[in-house]
């Protein structure tokens, strides 16, 4: 929104698709599926069947693009940050869908735009933007889309900060009255409540507050109370170094998963982790035992949801929920008690003795 707003679009004509649902996929998805065992990268036809034909008004521009490469807290410190290749290549998968037997873009008078974006070199993101949006946006011109560019990592910034801040909020709360919280490890669209089926949200209807690991406070006094020791010794690099665990640091969201999982063995408070994960995803399924043995080794809580696909198993989960807040009223407590006191001392969200 950052980014399209600068250019002068009003907020009022940019439209969204809804949340991922399976009524969605049955009124606008099907028929133009395409094969692919990835469940996300399914529930894209959804998404486009909504805007080409569930609209009031007709759009002008169906906007979509390729990203190869994440924006990352860990850029810097971790090999690269690419995307999942299957779901960077997912616009031109599903597009397939609604051309093989006349193209409904063009029926419908939308312009199909898929630029191809670096966003974690944000240098080379104005040329890219500019190649593609200028076909689009008759007039735009490179100085433009560069002070667009300028201003979407801007409101990206600001809306990253918001959440951490929160998020560290929720810590401080959670340190002041000894109180337990949950860590959720999974990628980012299972904050969709289509594809995550809002797991987090019924477990925090029993009082747990929830952190997204993409969202933990990343502050140099929290980093350097949880990682000090590591780096001193000469483990890690520095609080954003994973090759103690994961010397294959390509992924970005794999990267921020391994990392997620080392900063929750060391938060007292973080008592369980919840992992999420899509039916088949391949990125994923090497990561599941280091995500575990680093979670548990630490004595925390380890849940896994690790076949999320389009149908909810509404009484699986439900009893899988049950379970784990059954195990955190029964060990939480021991478990703060035990990871506060292998913590270093100097704990930001604890007065100084």
């Amino acid at each position: 929104m950052g980014f399209l707003t600068a250019l002068g679009v009003d907020p009022r004509n940019v439209v969204f698709s809804s949340d991922t649902s399976e009524e969605q996929g049955r009124q606008f998805g099907k028929g133009r599926g395409t094969v692919d065992c990835c469940y996300p990268v399914k529930c894209i036809s959804g998404h486009y069947g909504e805007l080409v034909f569930g609209q009031k008004q007709k759009l002008d521009i169906l906007l979509s693009p390729m990203i190869y490469n994440l924006p990352s807290f860990l850029s810097g410190h971790v090999a690269k940050s690419l995307t999942c290749p299957r779901v960077m290549a997912a616009p031109e998968n599903i597009k397939a869908g609604f051309i093989k037997e006349q193209d409904a873009f063009a029926e419908a008078g939308i312009q199909y735009v898929t630029p191809f974006v670096s966003l974690d070199e944000p240098l080379l993101v104005p040329k890219q933007l500019f190649e593609t949006m200028r076909e689009a946006l008759p007039g735009l011109t490179y100085e433009e889309t560069g002070r667009a560019v300028e201003a979407g990592f801007r409101a990206l910034r600001d809306f990253s900060h918001r959440l951490r801040k929160k998020s560290r909020e929720v810590l401080e709360w959670c340190a002041r009255e000894n109180r337990a919280c949950l860590m959720v490890i999974a990628r980012p669209y299972h904050m969709d409540p289509g594809i995550g089926h809002e797991i987090e949200v019924d477990l925090q209807a029993y009082g747990y507050p929830i952190l997204w690991m993409q969202y933990f406070p990343i502050d140099d006094d929290l980093m350097q109370w949880a990682f000090g020791e590591d780096i001193r010794a000469g483990h890690i690099k520095s609080a954003f170094d994973i090759r103690d665990v994961w010397p294959s640091s390509y992924s970005s969201n794999t990267n921020e998963i391994l990392w997620g999982a080392k900063v929750a063995a060391r938060i007292p408070w973080i008592a369980c982790v919840v992992r999420m994960s899509s039916y088949e995803c391949g990125m994923d399924q090497p990561t599941y035992t280091p995500v575990q043995q680093i979670v548990e080794r630490s004595g925390t809580l380890f849940f896994s949801f690790q076949d999320l696909d389009s149908t909810k198993p509404s009484g699986s989960v439900k009893i899988r929920v049950e379970t784990i807040t059954h195990y955190l009223e029964k060990y939480a407590g021991t478990i703060i008690a035990k990871k506060k006191a292998a913590m270093p001392a100097g704990c930001p969200f604890l007065p100084a003795a």
